[in-house]
């Protein structure tokens, strides 16, 4: 765990070296109240097996600290982990909220898994759905939704205090961009959302939602608005958007799907929740066949 008190909030960084992704506690220091971010719920393909260890950290974190936890978020449907939310729900009692565009990638995924006519596509798995521009408290903190696709259709970046947590849309300036290739990805929309995080103030912090530590360097989560600007590899400095376009999209050929990936989206397109029983009480995954090119080889 890493601690970061900026931007009115203390933040406690939780990483899954698994996945490499980032989970966030946000506390208001005035009443200790809390919100969660992208809580990951702990997968082994092999065994096709859940557990908790990720969120059961989380919650012993919030337990031992005694903090109000007043929502639960994700910032998408995650290809590369399943989401926790509804286990804390359960656990917490706190609501859960995405964004409200969560509706089309359900839609999306609905056909691409085949699933049934009566498999609901209006986002009810949450409790809230945001709109882009919605506002929402946690304790003193005022939190704000930026609408934040490319990654996905659907994906959004909270603002609580001066920090935006952004997940797969930007990453560390060493790494520069998530992908856009996945099915309502698009690399044009991701170029503009970025540039609207990087119309933040400059000293607001920025939160990423996955670190791999490249090089050996140790993972890590925080950066700013103005370092992010003078430094990322893919769209630092005055690069445009055609060049951003070609060398995303250049790249983007080349990466395989996360290993998780049809796991995981048939999982968090239901909130965060394995796919019903049959009727003898067993749960299957559905995976589609032949419905993904590999990737290209690098030159």
């Amino acid at each position: 765990m890493q601690t970061f008190t900026h931007g009115g909030a203390e933040i406690a960084a939780f990483h899954d070296a698994t996945t490499g992704s980032w989970q966030y506690v946000v506390i208001d220091p005035a009443t200790r109240a809390a919100a969660i971010i992208d809580p990951v719920w702990d997968f082994d393909e092999k065994a096709a097996a859940t557990s908790t260890r990720n969120a059961a950290e989380i919650l012993g974190f919030v337990r031992d600290r005694e903090l109000k936890v007043e929502w639960i978020l994700d910032t998408h449907p995650h290809a590369d982990h399943f989401s926790a939310a509804p286990w804390l729900q359960a656990e917490l009692g706190a609501p859960t909220a995405i964004g409200e565009k969560v509706a089309g990638v359900q839609a999306l995924w609905k056909d691409l898994y085949g699933l049934p006519d009566d498999f609901p596509t209006d986002g009810r798995q949450w409790d809230r759905l945001f709109k882009a521009g919605e506002t929402f408290r946690v304790g003193e903190l005022t939190g704000r939704v930026m609408f934040s696709p490319g990654h996905t259709l659907a994906s959004i970046t909270y603002v609580i205090g001066d920090n935006a947590f952004v997940h797969d849309t930007l990453m560390m300036p060493d790494s520069g961009t998530s992908r856009a290739d996945f099915p309502g990805g698009d690399a044009r929309a991701l170029y503009r959302s970025i540039r609207d995080i990087l119309a933040l103030p400059d000293d607001a912090g920025i939160f990423v939602g996955h670190d791999y530590g490249p090089d050996g360097r140790e993972p890590a989560c925080f950066s700013t608005v103005v370092e992010q600007k003078a430094r990322n590899i893919h769209v630092g400095g005055d690069r445009s958007e055609a060049d951003f376009v070609a060398l995303r999209e250049r790249r983007d050929a080349t990466l395989p799907l996360p290993k998780l990936m049809l796991y995981a989206l048939q999982v968090n397109i239901r909130g965060g929740r394995l796919p019903e029983p049959e009727a003898d009480g067993r749960v299957f995954f559905r995976i589609p066949a032949n419905r993904f090119e590999p990737p290209e080889p690098e030159d």
